[in-house]
């Protein structure tokens, strides 16, 4: 297995995990942001190719298997001093800015997902080991994530490697369609 950084070409990969890991949450916000007539995977796209922001390719880690693009790590350094959750902001979003703000400081793991065909083979474990990693060497003390608490198999693989439960929200769907009830917050100080 290789790990490597994400370049702006692999933004079809990018948005594809992002989307994994949220249970089509960011498809339904793009859907939103474009409207009727607009391509939301072309905004997807646009957004991870971009040089800056939180889901821009450049923090993005990619793990291959045998040359094939297979898993995917997405994070970035979670604000020192979150300030107040903008009046504006989507409703659907507000349980995770709350959750993001109980880890000042942190460094965020905001997307961890693999392919299904690669799934068992410790693309996940390797890449969770990479973030830590990333944390580590950029000072970090800690690292945090949200999970949604129907996604079992990353929820064990969070607890085996020392992440604990911090908090919880509820899921608020408007017309998201999704099975979570709950947003989980897990955090790990970091040696």
């Amino acid at each position: 297995m290789l790990i490597r950084d994400a370049r702006a070409e692999d933004a079809a990969h990018l948005v594809r995990f992002i989307n994994m890991a949220a249970d089509d949450l960011p498809l339904h916000f793009w859907k939103r942001s474009v409207g009727p007539e607009g391509d939301p995977w072309a905004y997807g796209r646009e957004r991870a190719a971009r040089e800056s922001g939180n889901f821009s390719y450049r923090n993005a880690w990619l793990a291959e298997v045998e040359g094939e693009v297979a898993a995917c790590l997405l994070g970035y350094a979670a604000e020192e001093e979150p300030g107040p959750i903008d009046p504006d902001t989507p409703p659907i979003f507000v349980p995770l800015l709350e959750l993001e703000a109980m880890a000042p400081g942190a460094w965020y793991l905001n997307v961890l997902a693999t392919y299904d065909p690669f799934r068992g083979k410790g693309c996940g474990s390797a890449l969770l080991a990479k973030a830590e990693e990333i944390a580590r060497e950029r000072g970090h003390k800690t690292i945090s994530l949200i999970a949604e608490d129907t996604h079992h198999d990353a929820l064990r693989l969070y607890r085996a490697r020392g992440y604990r439960e911090v908090a919880r929200r509820p899921v608020v769907k408007g017309d998201w369609q999704v099975d979570a009830g709950e947003w989980i917050l897990f955090v790990k100080p970091l040696a």
